[in-house]
């Protein structure tokens, strides 16, 4: 008898311990499924929540073409409008060299009452029905190209997400989103992205891609 009832509790506690078994499993299972992937490395970091992208528009300063290369690949990835950002007075070559003391870059760069750059047009076509707007430019001495201050200066980013971009051969992009943001007052202002002056259209879609804007 006592055999009998000893196989008898061997038996329970076997299947006892299945079952816990089972449910450690299903455990681990659905914490796996439920926890969110690793950020990719482009992602912004407060872009995890993204609010609907609505209409989007890609609005650039570019001196010598790559920032404009990175804008058209956005908006092409996005199906966004496109605006350029162009002074009244255009630079040229000579105008940006940067090794040169005497150049028109350098001399606004001495002295910030020159940067107010005039702009042929400040405010794009159906402004208010963007949702989502990119802002890119080159980066001059660890900031925004000054082009641009009088486009964020002349217009109100109220409900408009705002997601800064930018070009450098080295720099990276600092604090110059900060600087606008400040410099705009308004709009909703996610961190940005710094792009080599030749970067690959693949780096540039993976980073949109991570947005979460489609």
């Amino acid at each position: 008898m006592k055999k009998i009832i000893a196989v008898l509790l061997a038996v329970t506690l076997i299947f006892t311990f299945a079952a816990c078994g089972k449910s450690a499993s299903d455990n681990t299972e659905k914490s796996t499924t439920s926890t969110p992937a690793s950020a990719d490395k482009n992602t912004p970091s407060n872009n995890t929540n993204h609010p609907n992208s609505g209409k989007i528009l890609v609005v650039y300063y570019s001196a010598t073409g790559s920032t404009k290369a990175v804008a058209q690949t956005i908006a092409e990835s996005v199906g966004a409008d496109v605006f350029e950002i162009t002074p009244v007075d255009p630079y040229t070559s000579d105008d940006l060299d940067w090794t040169n003391d005497d150049s028109r870059v350098n001399a606004e760069h001495n002295d910030e009452s020159k940067r107010d750059i005039a702009l042929e047009k400040t405010t794009p076509d159906n402004w208010a029905d963007y949702d989502t707007v990119f802002i890119g430019y080159p980066i001059w001495w660890a900031i925004a190209a000054w082009p641009v201050n009088n486009f964020v200066k002349g217009n109100d980013f109220t409900g408009k997400t705002v997601i800064p971009f930018c070009t450098s051969a080295s720099s990276g992009l600092g604090q110059s989103g900060k600087l606008l943001e400040k410099m705009a007052g308004t709009g909703d202002w996610q961190d940005g992205e710094r792009f080599s002056s030749g970067a690959s259209a693949s780096d540039v879609t993976s980073w949109v891609n991570g947005l979460g804007l489609k």
